[in-house]
């Protein structure tokens, strides 16, 4: 047996197969940490304050891009641990997907702080209280809407529209896709209400590996509807 021959059946074994998936999360939540580091300090350091949610939305501007690229590189992971480049991967779907990112990222962190000042500032109001449910609805939606435009824009190159286009669309047309994401929506606020936003950024490549579990069908009908 050649050195080529032994170092394929090295790296095809399960434990093999779990060692590198196991490296590449790790390797993958480091580069996202240091990617959203210059909004997760200030961010962590905030007051849970109504008054501080702009500032709070400023400081998450960096996660987007870095989502993306973790799901980009955790899609393309090699199962082969003799041959594992997640950080090149990373920062690779990084520039790739920056400038498409920011153009669903930005507009859906504006909304929700404007969602977020309403509710804040919802008592002093003379509003009924189905506004106040409306509001938060329409926030969950729209947090829906950016997982599956996460996933596409990182795993996909199309226009800004079509990809805000084929987010919607399959909000109903993958139930199982969007119930995934809203559990896992669930999870992320619940792991940021009761620890805090260094947790769940900590949690952020197995996150990430969920969304793309979710989306599984989601991704397999883009490329054989849209792609291929």
């Amino acid at each position: 047996m050649n050195e080529t021959d032994q170092a394929r059946q090295f790296g095809e074994g399960p434990l093999s197969r779990i060692a590198a998936l196991v490296y590449t999360l790790l390797v993958v939540e480091l580069q996202l940490l240091a990617a959203v580091l210059p909004g997760l300090v200030p961010l962590v350091l905030l007051d849970r304050d109504a008054s501080n949610v702009p500032v709070a939305a400023a400081c998450a501007l960096p996660l987007g891009p870095a989502i993306s690229a973790a799901l980009y590189a955790l899609h393309r992971r090699s199962r082969d641990i003799t041959d594992l480049k997640p950080a090149a991967a990373f920062w690779r779907g990084y520039r790739m997907n920056f400038s498409g990112v920011m153009r669903i990222w930005v507009p859906w962190l504006a909304f929700l702080t404007v969602v977020g000042v309403n509710l804040a500032s919802f008592p002093a109001t003379d509003l009924p209280a189905w506004w106040a449910v409306l509001l938060v609805l329409i926030a969950v939606a729209a947090s829906l809407w950016v997982a599956n435009a996460l996933v596409i824009t990182s795993l996909f190159a199309f226009r800004a529209i079509d990809i805000a286009r084929l987010a919607a669309y399959f909000l109903g047309r993958r139930p199982a896709v969007t119930v995934g994401n809203a559990g896992l929506l669930v999870a992320a606020a619940g792991v940021t209400y009761f620890a805090s936003e260094a947790v769940l950024a900590l949690l952020g490549s197995i996150l990430a590996m969920m969304l793309l579990a979710t989306c599984r069908l989601m991704i397999t009908e883009v490329h054989e509807e849209f792609v291929d």
